[in-house]
């Protein structure tokens, strides 16, 4: 199977969504099958194991300018048709996704796209509200011209058909818990953080109001004048806008840029308790990652981290937005209580059956379904 897959952007660990793409390339080439990858967020220096990768023409996005708004030229048509793929993958719905789209269809090829990120919900954090019902009818249009849509959970999937959208599967996500695992904890970074007898706090993800950093901060400062205030440490790990006011309004938090590789997993286990507010997550890696860590996590009740969280048992669950609620949820878990024992292990049988090539194997079973049937198709009209 030859698979044509586009990505707004494909630089590993950037973000959640990236992690996944570049789980599922490896799934597809682990399997035998030949991927041709096109993106205009690409890394120079990865080499990317041999496989075709085809950097895209863009510019920067107003507003979001770590990511790129990129353009599909005649190049990447002819491109395309050298390679000949059986199915095309798209990650991005934008301008480029949608040429894509047109393309598969133009060549009566089988299509599908992933719904890795809710754009739609980030718009009210830019004052921006009123664009939505025109992101979801875009949105709309272009699902409903995919053979298959997937969404990474049940709740996103609701969401989905709410809008009428068609022909929604669900592609969940793995971990890789040779790398995220309770073994990597560090009493030498912990150290470093100055937290021998406290309890880490830990924030994975971009620094921008969508992940709702507000309610992080105010529970910072909540702890900071309490009498909890010697007791706890926050570490703050990415990278983002809203970095040089959270440095201001939490000068005792350790910020530690974006890290990648063992340093990542490191961060995690020696870490006590995640932290992670946002409304706005279609899956949540990073709540699978710190609960696969041994992490009991604090979530909002909107939005995919709630999904992993009840599902897991690993974590606790606030109301969105509601400071106190979240607050005093952190603090019910401070202490080595039998609560905090029993979600952590709850977490961590819950990460011990989610490997991605199980995840990622049921789905290329269902990609080759599809081209199966579309080239039945093909020789029925030749006939």
């Amino acid at each position: 199977m030859k698979i044509a897959l586009y990505a707004g952007t494909y630089v590993k660990d950037k973000d959640g969504a990236v992690k996944s793409i570049y789980q599922l390339v490896s799934s597809f080439r682990h399997n035998g099958h030949e991927v041709v990858v096109w993106s205009p967020d690409v890394s120079s220096s990865n080499d990317h194991h041999g496989m075709a990768v085809n950097k895209m023409p863009s510019v920067p996005i107003p507003l979001y300018p770590d990511y790129k708004l990129g353009f599909f030229t005649k190049e990447t048509r002819r491109q395309l048709d050298a390679f000949a793929p059986d199915i095309v993958h798209i990650s991005t719905p934008d301008i480029i996704g949608r040429a894509f789209l047109l393309y598969a269809r133009q060549k009566n090829m089988p299509v599908a796209s992933a719904f890795h990120t809710d754009f739609p919900s980030y718009f009210a954090y830019y004052h921006l509200g009123f664009a939505v019902k025109s992101a979801w009818r875009y949105l709309m249009w272009f699902y409903n011209n995919c053979n298959e849509v997937l969404a990474p959970n049940e709740c996103v999937r609701l969401k989905l058909e709410s809008y009428c959208i068609n022909n929604v599967a669900i592609w969940s996500r793995g971990i890789d818990k040779g790398l995220f695992d309770p073994s990597r904890r560090s009493q030498q970074r912990r150290l470093a953080w100055n937290a021998e007898q406290k309890t880490v706090f830990i924030y994975a993800g971009r620094f921008v109001p969508y992940k709702d950093t507000e309610v992080v901060m105010q529970v910072y400062e909540r702890f900071m004048q309490s009498d909890y205030a010697d007791k706890v440490r926050f570490v703050m790990i990415g990278s983002g806008p809203e970095e040089e006011e959270m440095k201001r309004r939490m000068p005792e938090a350790i910020f530690t840029g974006y890290l990648t590789g063992v340093e990542l997993p490191v961060a995690y286990a020696s870490g006590d308790i995640f932290l992670f507010p946002s409304t706005t997550e279609a899956f949540c890696n990073v709540a699978l990652e710190a609960i696969a860590s041994g992490l009991p996590a604090v979530v909002s009740d909107a939005g995919g981290c709630r999904d992993i969280v009840a599902r897991s048992a690993g974590g606790l669950v606030a109301r969105a937005g509601d400071v106190d609620d979240f607050y005093f949820k952190c603090v019910a878990l401070l202490g080595d209580s039998m609560q905090y024992r029993q979600l952590k292990s709850n977490g961590l049988v819950f990460a011990e059956a989610q490997s991605w090539s199980a995840v990622n194997g049921a789905l290329i079973e269902r990609y080759q379904k599809m081209v199966e049937q579309s080239k039945k198709r093909t020789a029925h009209a030749t006939k």
